[in-house]
């Protein structure tokens, strides 16, 4: 009996391995299963990593030169500005040399007598400067009613007069000029106000 009882314990003992056995293997086949989905989804972070690192570097190049390009054209932007500076009234001083050469030969040329010609000379000048002057929008501002415009004139002597309510303009002694639209020299002017405790 004790045979058998040695048997069933041993028999008992077998199925008991064996099924530890049978755990190990099942656990072992889900720690691969576990392992090769590690795997897998370690590949595919990989792969996103490279493909962001791509994607990075792409961005970075564009960037840097998007920023080159950028400070390229500041460069040429502040070179032709410089230039323009340099050289924009260069039209207009072409057009004046034509006026000194008109000066010089007006002064080199011997005189009729009368100064009739010399005169002529320095009109035929005159009218020159002025046409060039309009033809760049400089304009002589116009006295209007004898009103006085401080926006306009710029008061160089007083006068007080009981005649008058209110500032009148009474000599111009200076012509005034505008640009286009904008104010380059008041017209300096001499004012009549009215007196004092009238």
């Amino acid at each position: 009996m004790q045979k058998k009882v040695e048997k069933e314990k041993r028999t008992e003992v077998r199925k008991i391995e064996i099924e530890y056995i049978k755990d190990e293997k099942k656990e072992f086949k889900e720690e691969q299963h576990e392992a090769q989905m590690l795997k897998k989804k370690l590949k595919k972070k990989e792969s996103e990593i490279m493909s962001l690192k791509k994607e990075t570097g792409k961005l970075k190049e564009e960037y840097l030169r998007q920023l080159a390009e950028k400070e390229n054209l500041r460069k040429r932007i502040e070179r032709e500005k410089n230039e323009y500076y340099d050289y924009a009234l260069s039209e207009l001083l072409r057009e004046l040399l034509v006026i000194l050469d008109n000066f010089e030969r007006a002064l080199e040329s011997e005189d009729q007598g009368d100064g009739k010609s010399f005169r002529e000379g320095i009109e035929m000048i005159y009218r020159q400067c002025r046409d060039l002057l309009m033809k760049q929008g400089v304009v002589p501002i116009e006295i209007k009613e004898r009103k006085f415009d401080p926006h306009f004139h710029q008061a160089f002597m007083t006068e007080e007069s009981e005649e008058v309510n209110e500032p009148e303009v009474s000599e111009e002694l200076q012509k005034g000029y505008k640009l286009h639209n904008r104010l380059l020299r008041p017209s300096l002017v001499k004012v009549v106000v009215p007196k004092r405790g009238k």
